[in-house]
């Protein structure tokens, strides 16, 4: 990357390299929102569950993944940003282990919760992160690196489950050791998290931080190790001119003191965050195989569906990072908005004309490849927009003083709403059937293309000390 007069000193490759450790964070965040996907089964012959209780087990995860959401910001406000992703990938190991070893289905719940408090650590603080160390000329691409981990930490969730049930026999097989493969899924997280532990320490704080905090001395050698010595020294006046002096960052800055009222760009974030839910995608990452075999697919087909599904979310998310600082946000935002309100409606469509056999299961005879293609080309218009751009919009519209808070409300929104349609999925499912389920959907994807025109603006290209309220 070239470098001009104004960014003499940059060091380009050290902000490349701790922007991807933290963005490590996305890759557990991935891949223990995906693990889940291929242990359904599993969980519901061990713990002896129906289709309530399967839904619970599968969304309990995101009880947790709304407390951490929510409480992070705030707590990497307080305690610093590393130390937040610290403790995160504490809890991604230790939810790992306990989420294999559960016997009941009450410590598997307690151990998906913590896991559940990581993943919602790490979807705030990462992109916090990444964003308050980033240039702005290309801080759009680095701030993508968080949904490209988030869905290749997806993908080594879907690629494991797969390799693990094929070579068990099935994902309710007996494995190594004696206990099962599906549990055995969940222990591969390990792995990865032990790795993003050691890797965090040799990360420095965010500088945004530490002039909050008053750290004045650490903030200069952070800037200038990042964007050299006279950059760095600008950059610092800048910030300090962003913070207001009398206090740090607190919740009740979210009010507009004149008006009393939420500030405008809170509600912004928070349509944002809710919308990105609601139109359903995590239907697909979390219930791939189960929505799969109700199709009429096998379990082994389902499993490698998911796999293709991974590597279609990843190709869209890498042609984001590499056009979303020239493009912009909103334009991504709206290219999405409209290209999933019609490939949902063909699904629903498609799943419209299904029959069903003589054992009750979901047959879609010709109209299954219209559902297959509907489907990946849903989750490519996804991940080229609403996916990546998400995190990128959300880790910098908020400006300084409210970004802790802004980000912890928008991201308890963005878990409650993941909450809410990953527990009524099985349900509406039953009850429904897949046609109608996913007309719902489609309504709220062609709510998102009226919000993006209406209340999304720019943030291309400006500096987080410049961000409005």
């Amino acid at each position: 990357m070239l470098q001009d007069k104004n960014h003499q000193g940059e060091n380009v490759f050290f902000v490349i390299l701790i922007s991807g450790i933290a963005a490590i964070g996305g890759f557990l965040f991935g891949f223990d929102s995906g693990v889940i996907n291929g242990t359904v089964e599993g969980l519901q012959q061990a713990y002896h569950s129906n289709s309530v209780g399967a839904g619970f087990n599968v969304a309990s995860m995101l009880f947790g993944c709304a407390i951490g959401a929510f409480f992070a910001g705030r707590l990497a406000d307080k305690w610093g940003r590393r130390t937040v992703l610290i403790i995160a990938a504490i809890l991604f190991i230790i939810s790992g282990w306990g989420a294999g070893i559960a016997a009941t289905s009450g410590t598997f719940v307690f151990f998906r919760v913590l896991g559940g408090l990581a993943v919602g650590a790490a979807s705030i603080i990462s992109p916090i992160y990444i964003a308050e160390v980033a240039p702005a000329r290309y801080r759009g691409a680095l701030a993508s690196l968080q949904q490209v981990s988030i869905l290749a930490g997806l993908l080594a969730a879907f690629f494991s489950n797969y390799t693990l049930a094929k070579i068990a026999g099935s994902s309710i097989a007996i494995f190594w050791l004696g206990f099962e493969a599906w549990r055995w899924m969940f222990w591969v997280e390990i792995i990865p998290a032990l790795l993003f532990l050691f890797a965090l320490f040799f990360i420095p704080e965010s500088p945004r931080y530490l002039v909050a905090e008053n750290q004045n001395a650490r903030a200069r050698k952070v800037l200038t190790r990042l964007y050299g010595l006279h950059q760095g020294r600008i950059k610092m006046s800048e910030i300090h001119g962003s913070l207001l002096s009398d206090h740090p960052p607190s919740f009740t800055d979210l009010k507009n003191t004149e008006t009393g009222k939420l500030h405008h760009v809170v509600w912004v974030g928070v349509g944002i965050a809710a919308l990105q839910q609601f139109i359903g995608i995590n239907v697909i990452f979390y219930y791939g195989s189960v929505l799969w075999q109700a199709a009429g697919f096998s379990e082994d087909n389902a499993l490698l569906i998911n796999v293709l599904t991974g590597v279609v979310s990843i190709t869209a998310c890498i042609v984001t990072m590499l056009l979303i600082d020239l493009w912009g946000r909103k334009p991504f935002l709206l290219l999405g908005s409209i290209g999933m309100s019609v490939t949902l409606l063909l699904m629903v469509y498609a799943f419209s004309k299904a029959g069903i056999d003589a054992n009750g299961d979901l047959q879609l005879g010709r109209f299954g490849l219209l559902a297959l293609m509907s489907a990946n080309a849903y989750v490519f218009f996804f991940n080229v927009s609403w996916g990546p751009v998400m995190w990128v919009i959300l880790g910098e519209m908020f400006p300084n003083q409210i970004r802790g808070s802004g980000l912890a409300v928008a991201g308890l929104v963005q878990w409650g709403a993941n909450f809410c349609v990953t527990i009524s999925f099985p349900l509406f499912l039953s009850l429904f059937g897949l046609a109608i389920t996913y007309s719902l959907y489609a309504i709220a994807a062609l709510v998102s293309v009226a919000f993006v025109i209406i209340y999304v603006y720019e943030t291309k290209g400006k500096e987080l000390e410049v961000m409005p309220y």
